[in-house]
């Protein structure tokens, strides 16, 4: 009897010292010696999870792993996304992770203005994605921020940029205004391309979008600088004043040598400058020139504009910036 007593003893002791070992091991210091990012798939079962994060040198046992889980872990599901695992991270920590904390989020973000070959440098030096990707279209990408994955392909990416550009003008295009001067949506984009280079204050697109649409009506020539710039540089800054030849030149794009729109979008746009183009504001202006604070002052005549521009060049004589 006492020997059974003395046995049973000896079993308990080993059973409380392997649950001992078993709660070290699941809550101890884990093999990472330095941070990693794992990826969890949509639909991902907790055994698939397992094996990612022992590929990953998180964890070093997915059957161990997976037998402590269902017995001192929680019974939460598992989240798909990108997590980062930090260094040392234990085993019941690291299933926290996938069941409580916040996915990895990523975005590329494309400003309103932005050419087409800038936006080509930007997804391929964002960080993560793959694979090569041609310049886009001009005018093809609609700018916005955009959430991707670690490993997605820069292709993925812009097509969704570009789907968005689609759905978006599609829409739109489908709640345009009557006073709209465009006739297609292809025209729409290729004004609001000029629009987004004319201004960088949200508020004034529909007003300069007036402006060009009352110039489009009558036959005026746009005369938008950013046009004769694009077949210079394709978008990217000049980086000096325009020289008269350069105002003269013929060329599909150049709006003071020629009437109506050039032949392509100068820029990728965003919603409000579509919207401003097909929903321009009533404007009797014609004519436009910076006012010195980032903004533009309008006229309805060549001679008050005439004025404006006589007091935007004195300002900018007082700065230092012209002879």
């Amino acid at each position: 009897m006492r020997k059974i007593g003395c046995l049973a003893l000896i079993v308990a002791i080993l059973l409380a010292a392997a649950l001992i070992a078993a709660l070290r091991s699941w809550g101890g210091v884990g093999p990472m010696e330095e941070p990693v990012a794992v990826t969890i798939e949509g639909g991902a079962t907790l055994t698939d999870a397992a094996l990612t994060l022992e590929e990953a040198g998180v964890i070093e046992s997915q059957s161990r792993f997976l037998v402590f889980a269902r017995f001192l872990g929680s019974s939460a599901p598992i989240r798909a996304g990108e997590y980062e695992m930090p260094a040392g991270v234990s085993q019941s920590e690291a299933l926290r992770i996938l069941q409580e904390e916040a996915a990895v989020q990523r975005f590329v973000t494309i400003p309103e203005g932005m050419p087409a070959v800038l936006v080509h440098e930007r997804l391929m030096a964002t960080e993560f994605l793959t694979g090569e990707i041609p310049v886009p279209e001009e005018g093809s990408v609609l700018a916005d921020s955009y959430a991707y994955e670690r490993g997605e392909s820069r292709a993925d990416v812009l097509a969704r940029m570009q789907l968005a550009l689609d759905e978006e003008l599609a829409a739109l295009w489908a709640a345009r205004s009557s006073d709209t001067a465009v006739d297609t949506p292809e025209e729409a984009i290729i004004l609001a391309s000029i629009v987004e280079k004319e201004t960088a204050e949200p508020s004034e697109r529909p007003l300069i979008a007036g402006v060009y649409s009352n110039r489009l009506r009558t036959g005026m020539r746009l005369q938008a600088d950013p046009t004769i710039i694009y077949p210079i540089t394709q978008g990217r800054a000049l980086g000096r004043r325009i020289r008269r030849s350069e105002i003269n030149a013929r060329n599909d794009y150049n709006t003071y040598a020629m009437a109506g729109l050039p032949r392509g979008p100068i820029a990728n746009v965003g919603r409000e400058a579509i919207e401003a183009v097909l929903n321009p504001a009533e404007t009797d202006a014609l004519f436009f020139v910076a006012d010195g604070t980032g903004g533009h002052v309008f006229a309805e005549s060549y001679s008050e504009h005439r004025e404006n521009v006589e007091r935007w060049y004195d300002l900018r004589r007082q700065r230092g910036e012209m002879d």
